[in-house]
């Protein structure tokens, strides 16, 4: 039996149970109340998400998405610039589109342990979707599946768990392409030569651990880097301070350092807030994945050449589409099932329950200010 027959098991249980304290007189608690960005050429991949169904009979229409769900957002942590534009899309889409219940919560610090708690208190309260930014692939099992057993669809988004552990994971993009994109630039940017080091966000992020694996093979393996040698990757935790202090951990240690890649945006920021006005601007290459608002002015004072990401609120806005649809029972979750997520368009499951949202675009100079998040 999989995770979401489980989950649907459990649903008809207490349904059947509803009824039948109705029946006696009881009473049951009360439910909940009452344009991806496009990156034309500048994509590193021209697939449009158009494209990623195949349009059968299982594709449902927001016609077929159950009225009043209640669905909640929890992130790595909040304060976060990706994450409040990823509840943005999220929240327009339950509220407005579906007349759902939507909440934003998490911790402020990026650890699994501090998820847990709030996992549970959701398992309590039996929202009917959880969409999870997880910040280690394994610590949140136990608590997701108490949420699981409760009826309490469960997707990954950004960041995934043990596919045994949820449902569905909605992937922003195909891990490999980032990888092999941030190398790509950083390379570019100091002409195929040099030591670059990286900064990632936490030690057990699953999708920074990816695109850091990635970026090793290719290091390791393709010609076209054989001068470029990575001498160290720093974790700032997703915590701007402590991502300002190891970019400058960083510099002071290696001073030959050619390039910094930050694959997280809170990582990116801090540390061309450090470049910025230094003696290391213009000279250190920094590339990696942020929004275009927060880089704006690094992009515009030649403190960051090129960065990349994906729209964050599109791939908030298919996260809620995403548990909407499992929770009204539209999918089951097997590889090949389709639904419509609103003007995203239709989207297939992958192996392993894994939906991709697109392609990231590249962010520069010349195309910075078409972009507003």
């Amino acid at each position: 039996m999989t995770r979401t027959q489980r989950r649907t098991r459990s649903i008809a249980l207490t349904m059947g149970l509803a009824m039948t304290l109705a029946a006696c007189g009881g009473t049951t608690q009360d439910s909940a109340q009452d344009d991806p960005v496009a990156g034309d050429e500048e994509t590193l991949d021209p697939t449009d998400a158009d494209d990623t169904a195949d349009g059968d009979a299982n594709a449902g229409g927001a016609e077929d998405y159950e009225e009043g769900l209640a669905i909640t957002m929890l992130p790595k942590s909040v304060n976060n610039p990706y994450f409040e534009a990823s509840s943005d899309g999220a929240q327009m889409v339950v509220e407005d589109e579906l007349s759902g219940t939507y909440e934003y919560t998490g911790p402020s610090e990026a650890t699994a342990s501090s998820q847990v708690s709030y996992i549970n208190t959701l398992s309590q309260q039996g929202v009917d979707a959880l969409l999870l930014s997880a910040n280690d692939p394994n610590a949140l099992c136990s608590s997701l599946d108490q949420a699981s057993s409760g009826g309490t669809a469960i997707v990954t988004f950004d960041s995934d768990v043990d596919p045994e552990c949820r449902d569905l994971f909605v992937s922003q993009v195909d891990g490999e392409e980032v990888g092999r994109a941030l190398i790509e630039m950083a390379a570019e940017q100091i002409d195929g030569a040099g030591e670059i080091a990286i900064l990632s966000a936490t030690a057990n992020a699953t999708n920074q651990n990816a695109w850091i694996d990635v970026i090793e093979q290719e290091l390791a393996n393709n010609p076209d880097y054989a001068d470029i040698e990575l001498v160290a990757t720093v974790y700032g935790d997703d915590e701007d301070e402590k991502s300002f202090a190891e970019t400058q951990g960083l510099l002071q240690a290696h001073p030959d350092l050619e390039a910094i890649i930050s694959p997280t945006t809170v990582g990116i920021a801090a540390a061309a807030r450090y470049l910025q006005g230094s003696d290391y601007q213009g000279e250190v290459a920094l590339t990696g994945l942020g929004t275009p608002n927060q880089m704006r002015e690094f992009v515009e004072d030649g403190t960051v050449e090129e960065f990349a990401l994906w729209d964050p609120g599109a791939l908030g806005e298919l996260a809620a589409y995403t548990g909407a649809a499992l929770a009204s029972d539209m999918i089951t979750g097997e590889e090949g099932d389709t639904f419509t997520a609103g003007d995203l368009g239709e989207y297939v499951l992958g192996q392993d329950g894994v939906i991709l949202l697109g392609p990231p675009t590249r962010f520069n100079a010349e195309n910075i200010d078409e972009f507003d998040f």
